[in-house]
Parts: C-alpha cells; structure tokens; sequence
C-alpha cells in the first residue's frame, strides 16, 4: 500500500484533530459513562441463617423497599455472613443458590391439603392448617397414649407421633420444642441434623 506525503498529513491530522475533540470533553466513550450506584446501597440488610442443614452458616439478605405499609419488600441478594463465627461468610453451593431457592416459581408458600379420596391440593389459610394439624394431633394422642407400662409404672407415651425438629433454629427454640414435645410424651423427636 502506497501511502503518498499529502495522505500520510491528512490521516495525522483527522487523528491530531479527533484527539483534541476528545480532550475538550466531546467523546463519545465519556459522553456514554456514566457513575452506576451500588446495587446494594439502598437495600435492607437482614442477618439471618441458612436453612439447609445444621451447620447453621450465617447469611446476609438484602432487600429493597421503603419498609412502608404497602410497600412489598423483595429480596435482590443473598451472600455469606463474614461476622458469623461458623462460616466466616463462606456457602456451601446449596447455601450460594439460596436466591434461586427465594425467587423459584416452584416454591410452596401456603399450605395445602389433598382431602382423603381426592387427587387433586387444595390452598388453605394458615388458621385452618395449625387447626388441622392440633385436631389430628389431639385424636391422635387421646387414642393412643400408654399412661402406665405392664409393671404400672407412669411412662406417658406418645408413640404413634414422630417430630423432626429444624437443626437451624436457635438454641431457645430448639429448647422449647424439646420441653413442649417430651411434655405431650412424644418419643420419636429427631432433628434433621442427624440425617
């Protein structure tokens, strides 16, 4: 490619003169960029603890809303909490995808029933599900509960109700659980810590 003296000067010049333009403050790249706020700036920020087993890692939740009364918050991030003595802000992959989990369309948010001889769920309100459960609890255990053994020893068994505990939940309500459900005579109390 032949490049003549005159050319060489006009090739330089557009580039000396484009060059002057961008330093004026007329480029397009900068005219383009612009400063982009922090996701995470004005979101709420939620300790909480990961739900899937019993190490209990601690997890940080974002969420975005004015935390008005008509305003619905919505959980945008999820990471490891790097105050928390059993992790150190570190997730296992189950504990990285807890926003997959959050956000899934196949995710069961209400309670529902399959009525004896049907196929098909039906949605209930919370009310009627705990109703539920306490009257087949209740029926359950005045039908089933030992009071005496063969040898008339008081025992008070419960042992047609087994009852897996959350190995996630604090030590108060791990506590509880286990005061409330001995008291009833259940026996087959497990935590999913164990599984």
């Amino acid at each position: 490619m032949q490049v003549t003296r005159r050319q060489f000067f006009k090739v330089c010049g557009a580039g000396l003169s484009g060059s002057s333009i961008a330093l004026m403050g007329f480029s397009p790249t900068s005219a383009l960029a612009e400063v982009r706020s922090y996701k995470l700036a004005r979101a709420t920020e939620t300790r909480n603890m990961c739900p899937y087993c019993s190490v209990s890692c601690g997890v940080l939740i974002y969420t975005t809303g004015d935390k008005s009364k008509n305003a619905k918050a919505d959980i945008i991030h999820i990471e490891g909490d790097p105050d928390n003595p059993v992790n150190r802000g570190s997730l296992c992959p189950k504990g990285a995808g807890l926003l997959d989990m959050v956000k899934s369309p196949n995710r069961l948010k209400f309670p529902e029933v399959r009525e004896a001889g049907s196929s098909e769920w039906k949605r209930i309100s919370w009310d009627e599900a705990i109703n539920r459960i306490t009257t087949h609890m209740k029926k359950d255990r005045d039908a089933n509960l030992i009071e005496k053994n063969a040898e008339g020893v008081t025992v008070n068994r419960w042992n047609t109700f087994g009852f897996l505990a959350s190995s996630a939940a604090n030590n108060e309500a791990g506590y509880l659980t286990s005061k409330i459900l001995r008291n009833l005579g259940v026996v087959a109390l497990d935590t999913q810590a164990r599984i």
